[in-house]
């Protein structure tokens, strides 16, 4: 009917309009006639219960094919230009049409990716190994999720521009909820599937999501909200789950720095040191920015685990001479940690003093050097407490109780900065 009309009034404008007076304004007779009978259909259309389709197309009709490629095409454009002819539906039949239009659409994506999500985890819950793509554990989920958001907002920008904004709001929230429903799916795998045996390449399939994910989110949406929340969970998650065996592998090599007092600790940590170099090669199907997070993680843990057995209090040095011996022993140790991490991907270089700043601490004899060396740590390290200083103040066996409380005291001025932080020592719980 739509190219009909053209047609029709194509004709009129190029072969009758030559044949009248100008007065006659023969091209918007046959227009207004036209645009008469069309809205009339129109309306009367418009009073049935129309089906999603049916929505859709008679709004694409009256909101943009009918203006866009009709009464402004390059043909008729000219001719109809002072012709007013108005719109084929009155405001609030379209306003009823546009509401019942992004209904239907959020309620259709919200089930094509409820269905997507109900396949991709049938796949981890059935152990099917996940795709490889340039060497990395792969999902299609994200595409797909994207994919299906991005149809549902071309769809109406299909039929204006001010629609295709107006459902970019409500699919941002479905989105949000969306992310929501995938952390519990992948938790919930975590906790159940863990004897499946692509159970780790599946968990690695899912944090290398997080980035298509994100990086679709920040290109196509550039939106303000925070709705990556869910999937920073999921990666967190998926982290503790890859490192849980083997940080517990290493947990009794970390004991044994205190059981031997610490008279061997630089092969200790060189034993720890091989058998996390031995694990990962695994992590080599992890994206590089990932790999790069899990060594930060990696690295956190190591200088945790070592401030721990640190701060046990089972070692009492009352002379300077061993003091100073276990600054060389700790900064020695320091190096090879913060070599092994760094030359593996770490760039957490907001640790590189934590255990250096320790050693000099244990190092120095003169309370007020000590105390400069604290105020200094504790502005690079905002989580450090009176009670970890303690702990590594307790080393120090020649310390009076009146120098410990001076040296304490630093910490009670606010030298603390109201930036956000990564944690450390909260990481790490003292007696």
């Amino acid at each position: 009917m739509g190219r009909t009309m053209k047609e029709d009034l194509e004709a009129v404008a190029e072969r009758l309009k030559p044949l009248f007076p100008a007065e006659f304004a023969v091209v918007a007779a046959y227009a207004e006639g036209y645009h008469a009978h069309f809205a009339a259909q129109l309306e009367a259309l418009a009073q049935f219960e129309l089906c999603e389709r049916d929505t859709y197309m008679l709004l694409l009709w009256v909101q943009n094919l009918y203006p866009n490629d009709i009464i402004n095409s390059p043909k008729l454009a000219g001719e109809l230009q002072g012709i007013k002819l108005g719109s084929l539906l009155p405001p609030k039949q379209i306003r009823m049409l546009e509401a019942s239009f992004l209904s239907n659409e959020v309620t259709s994506v919200k089930e094509l990716m409820a269905r997507a999500l109900e396949l991709e985890s049938n796949h981890w819950a059935q152990d099917v190994a996940p795709q490889r793509l340039n060497g990395r554990c792969h999902s299609e989920l994200a595409i797909d999720i994207m994919q299906i958001i991005s149809q549902g907002q071309a769809k109406a920008e299909s039929i204006t521009l001010d629609l295709g904004m107006q459902i970019k709001q409500v699919l941002l929230a479905v989105l949000a909820a969306f992310l929501r429903s995938y952390q519990g799916a992948f938790d919930e795998f975590l906790e159940r599937c863990t004897q499946l045996g692509n159970y780790r390449a599946n968990v690695m399939a899912n944090i290398n999501n997080c980035l298509s994910f994100r990086t679709s989110v920040e290109q196509k949406w550039q939106t303000s909200q925070d709705i990556l929340g869910p999937l920073r969970e999921l990666k967190s998650h998926g982290f503790d789950t890859l490192l849980h065996g083997l940080f517990s592998k290493l947990k009794p090599l970390f004991k044994r720095l205190t059981q031997t007092r610490w008279a061997a600790s630089v092969q200790t940590l060189e034993e720890i040191v091989s058998i996390m170099e031995k694990s990962l090669p695994e992590f080599s199907e992890l994206h590089d920015c990932f790999q790069e997070e899990l060594m930060e993680l990696v690295h956190v843990y190591l200088v945790k685990e070592y401030i721990v057995q640190l701060s046990k209090r089972q070692v009492v040095l009352k002379t300077a001479e061993q003091q100073q011996q276990l600054a060389r022993q700790v900064l020695a140790n320091a190096n090879l940690i913060e070599h092994f991490c760094t030359q593996n991907g770490s760039r957490a270089t907001w640790l590189h003093q934590a255990l250096p700043t320790l050693a000099e601490i244990i190092r120095l004899q003169d309370p007020s050097a000590i105390k400069i060396e604290v105020a200094t740590y504790a502005t690079c390290y905002p989580d450090f407490s009176k009670g970890h200083l303690s702990s590594i103040l307790a080393i120090k066996g020649n310390l009076s109780s009146s120098e410990v409380k001076s040296i304490r005291s630093i910490l009670d001025i606010s030298t603390r900065t109201q930036e956000p932080f990564k944690s450390l020592f909260s990481l790490i719980k003292v007696g």
